[in-house]
């Protein structure tokens, strides 16, 4: 049976905001942004090719302070890119930081331990690391 992970919830302080942020600035997918009733609103947007979702709303996502979530992690085969593109749409992003050393040869010496960090508009924390190519 397999368990799959498709939703995590980002805690923000404004859905347009944050929407804008994911949507244009990281260039993800909105699926869908619904207005259940009176300040119920559920935004979906997924990152281009993740098989997770991200969804931020009001009024029917758990209630977690804006900016709770910390060490969110997405996975890019060239960082070197992903991090250019990010500055290219105004993303704060740290510089490529190179966190411990290759388990094994690998084609590329960021693979698995290659990483850049930034955070969404409220201090929710991303980071990105470089995975070229899986065993």
């Amino acid at each position: 049976m397999n368990w799959t992970l498709e939703v995590v919830v980002v805690p923000v302080s404004d859905v347009d905001r944050a929407k804008a942020f994911y949507a244009d600035r990281l260039g993800f997918d909105v699926d869908h942004d619904t207005v259940v009733g009176d300040g119920v609103r559920i935004v979906q947007l997924t990152p281009p090719g993740s098989g997770c979702s991200v969804v931020i709303g009001e009024g029917a996502v758990p209630d977690m302070p804006p900016g709770s979530l910390k060490g969110l992690q997405l996975v890019v085969s060239d960082l070197r890119k992903a991090r250019a593109q990010l500055v290219e749409r105004g993303v704060e992003v740290s510089e490529i930081q190179v966190l411990g050393q290759s388990p094994s040869p690998t084609p590329d010496p960021l693979d698995n331990v290659g990483f850049v960090f930034f955070d969404d508009p409220d201090g929710n924390s991303w980071g990105v690391q470089q995975i070229s190519s899986r065993p």
